[in-house]
């Protein structure tokens, strides 16, 4: 299937405390491949969904390091992001570099301190396979700061956001050329003081409470059970190693 064009989501991985661990409870979950790389990457599996590239996973790198899951954006070239991002009032956390021949990345803080990397590919594109049961269906930011975060990623991707409510409550979806690529919640008094900005990556499934029930049986946990909107049936999941992720069983489903 054609690649995500700039500006559109081609990528999620995980770093994780126990890339073994993690490695058994997704492979379970959503029928995944463990591809394991050589050490040259450091372990770095892929994870294959039918033989197609679906995400991603790694071993943590940095002291204190939580195991969290990243969103990559589609990039033709990351130097250029990194100097839009910024402009824009961001932060460069890792700059522009080259993964051997695979591709370029980099990873930032947007304005308001979600992080999030872009992809320029190289001989790796990023997944192969989006919205089908196991393949990465959605992302959603979370933010206290929507209106500087609509002013960030449209000055740095050409996001157009438009409003809309879901779940009875106010949303922001993005559009690139006509397009939804994505979306973004405020994170309301509901939300722990602690609890930073991110982007929330979501997987499709068939049955979100039979999904629910499986991954807490692997170990997991169900932060927010099966829950009904306009979009589908949701649940927030955390891994065992403590790995937030969303799970969405489409209307269409």
């Amino acid at each position: 299937m054609p690649h995500p064009p700039p500006g559109v989501p081609t990528w999620v991985d995980l770093g994780t405390a126990d890339l073994p661990d993690a490695t058994r409870f997704y492979a379970e979950l959503f029928g995944w491949e463990a591809d394991v790389s050589g050490e040259e990457y450091g372990g770095y599996t892929t994870f294959r969904l039918d033989g197609h590239a679906a995400a991603g996973a790694g071993p943590l790198f940095g002291e204190g390091q939580p195991t969290a899951w990243s969103m990559y954006l589609a990039t033709d070239d990351a130097d250029a992001v990194a100097a839009r991002v910024e402009a824009a009032g961001g932060k460069v956390l890792v700059a522009p570099f080259d993964v051997m021949y695979q591709g370029r990345m980099a990873t930032f803080l947007d304005q308001a301190g979600a992080p999030f990397s872009v992809w320029q590919p190289g001989s790796m594109r990023g997944a192969d396979v989006f919205d089908v049961p196991g393949a990465l269906t959605w992302n959603e930011l979370a933010t206290r700061d929507v209106e500087g975060s609509a002013a960030f990623y449209g000055a740095v991707f050409g996001w157009l956001g438009r409003e809309i409510e879901l779940g009875g409550r106010p949303y922001l979806s993005w559009e690139l050329d006509g397009a939804t690529i994505a979306g973004m919640k405020e994170m309301d008094e509901t939300c722990p003081d602690d609890l930073l900005p991110h982007w929330m990556v979501h997987f499709a499934v068939i049955d979100c409470d039979g999904a629910a029930a499986y991954a807490r049986s692997l170990g997991g946990t169900v932060l927010r059970a099966p829950t009904d909107l306009p979009i589908g049936r949701c649940a927030l999941l955390q891994d065992p190693q403590g790995g937030a992720f969303s799970i969405l069983q489409s209307v269409n489903a």
